[in-house]
């Protein structure tokens, strides 16, 4: 039986060729989500910004801004409505309470009581209350996690390979955070901490696929020392292309199958790595390899003492 080969073996595709139109999209589309993160802003979960989270389930379909407005008949604050998940299940999301824990039960209580009420059938499914205090440190801890994940990922590519190498990486893994964070803020999807495990999860995928690439360009950069670094890069994608579109292939079908079947809890956390993978595959091969070319690496910085018999590809 022979085996399925996604890729053939002798792949002769000209990668570097779109290099530059590749690194301005990447550079236009990169700013773009950085510019209309700041402007915009997040959808910041109670995680983050504190408050209370009540998730719940109506018989049959409601009217939304009917529901709003009841809600908002309390007086609790600016209600945030959003479907969750279904037609029939919402999250309703209210800001922080100046009275601590006990306001705080009180108001869930009330929200209880009149959805009860005025819906008959209607489950509550989930209450969640986060103080400012702790939605502060969440969201100062996530941040530090996210930047020193990325920090030691680049020192560790740096002393593994060369310099060039290591700012690469974080360059690349910048681009992949910012085009994540980007696709959230013009969706409005709600972030969460399940979406900062999302961005650390999509820089170990990103770093492993730029890691693969990486050792097979400093490879032929020992073995192939009279070859041009263009060509000799082209030689290694390829070389290690059957490897990738396996991996990410095999990835998104799993992440698929959640996307489809998974629970709503976790709908934000598949879609941010879904993207993630398409976005980092990319990446690690239009933005990783394309910096190597801009700083100027070449075979001669690579040569060692064993490498004295190797010869360029149809020297011999």
């Amino acid at each position: 039986m022979r085996l399925l080969k996604l890729v053939p073996d002798d792949t002769n595709i000209d990668f570097m060729k779109w290099r530059n139109v590749a690194l301005a999209i990447s550079l236009v589309v990169t700013l773009s989500s950085i510019a209309f993160t700041f402007y915009r802003g997040l959808n910041l979960g109670v995680d983050f910004v504190g408050g209370q989270v009540i998730r719940t389930t109506f018989s049959q379909a409601v009217d939304v801004e009917q529901l709003r407005a009841r809600v908002g008949g309390l007086q609790l604050g600016e209600a945030s409505i959003q479907e969750f998940g279904g037609p029939k299940s919402y999250q309703i999301r209210l800001p922080k309470p100046a009275g601590g824990d006990a306001q705080a039960n009180i108001a869930a209580d009330k929200v209880r009581a009149l959805l009860v009420a005025s819906y008959p059938g209607a489950r509550i499914d989930a209450v969640e209350t986060v103080s400012g205090k702790v939605s502060g440190e969440l969201a100062q801890d996530g941040a530090l996690a996210l930047g020193l994940a990325m920090l030691g990922i680049a020192i560790y590519i740096w002393f593994r390979f060369e310099w060039q190498f290591g700012v690469g990486a974080l360059v690349t893994l910048f681009h992949d955070v910012s085009m994540i964070l980007g696709f959230f803020a013009f969706t409005r999807r709600q972030v969460d901490l399940n979406v900062v495990a999302a961005l650390l999860t999509i820089v170990g995928y990103s770093l492993n696929d730029t890691v693969v690439i990486y050792d097979r360009i400093r490879e032929n950069l020992r073995k192939y020392r009279k070859m041009a670094i263009i060509p000799l890069i082209n030689l290694s994608l390829n070389e290690t292309l059957s490897r990738t579109i396996v991996t990410s292939l095999s990835v998104l079908i799993a992440l698929a199958v959640l996307l489809i079947l998974g629970p709503a809890v976790i709908m934000n956390l598949t879609i941010a790595i879904f993207l993630g993978i398409f976005i980092g595959t990319y990446s690690s091969i239009y933005i990783s390899a394309t910096i190597l070319v801009w700083l100027g690496v070449k075979p001669d910085s690579f040569l060692r003492t064993s490498d004295e018999g190797a010869v360029s590809p149809g020297a011999a």
